[in-house]
């Protein structure tokens, strides 16, 4: 059998990751849901608003089915620095956030996770490939299939109509 990293995935589901304590979850825990996935990093010049309006989305609408998944990575710019715990403290003390926060990953390059090989495999036109910064967003419809990937400058609030519209969908 091959290894994930080794065979392409169909889904999003039958992706696996690490949790911030290095446990592995399936991500199909999450069929059914809308999700926004998110590579995040504490000392970016965007963490502010991206994690306040992140909150206010996750907070409104998780009820409803919407997952936010936040991945760090400290690829850009040295912003992402700490340990797993570091970044989740961070996180959880200063933004309250009650999205799961993920373990710290590569989204670009050789040792990219294949979660994000599997997100950046889209026909994104001028994005091309690779992740250009920190908050780079990408929207999950309920049955798996990514439907949108946002620049890293693109306010979550802006993105909030597209939210509301997966969810109304059976």
């Amino acid at each position: 059998m091959a290894s994930q990293s080794m065979q392409d995935p169909i889904s999003i589901y039958e992706l696996t990751v690490k949790d911030a304590s290095g446990k592995y979850v399936s991500l199909d825990i999450y069929k059914g849901k809308v999700l926004l996935i998110v590579n995040v990093a504490s000392k970016c010049g965007m963490t502010n608003s991206n994690y306040t309006e992140l909150n206010y989305l996750y907070k409104r609408y998780k009820g409803q089915g919407l997952e936010i998944l936040a991945f760090p990575c400290n690829q850009f710019g040295d912003e992402e620095p700490g340990t797993n715990a570091d970044i989740t403290d961070y996180v959880c003390t200063r933004f309250k956030s009650e999205f799961l926060i993920f373990g710290k990953i590569e989204v670009n390059g050789q040792n990219a996770d294949p979660l994000y090989a599997f997100l950046k495999s889209g026909k994104w036109g001028i994005f091309g490939d690779d992740i250009q910064w920190n908050f780079v967003k990408f929207l999950v419809d309920k049955n798996g299939t990514i439907v949108h990937r946002y620049y890293p400058t693109t306010s979550p609030l802006t993105i909030e109509r597209d939210i509301m519209e997966l969810l109304e969908t059976s």
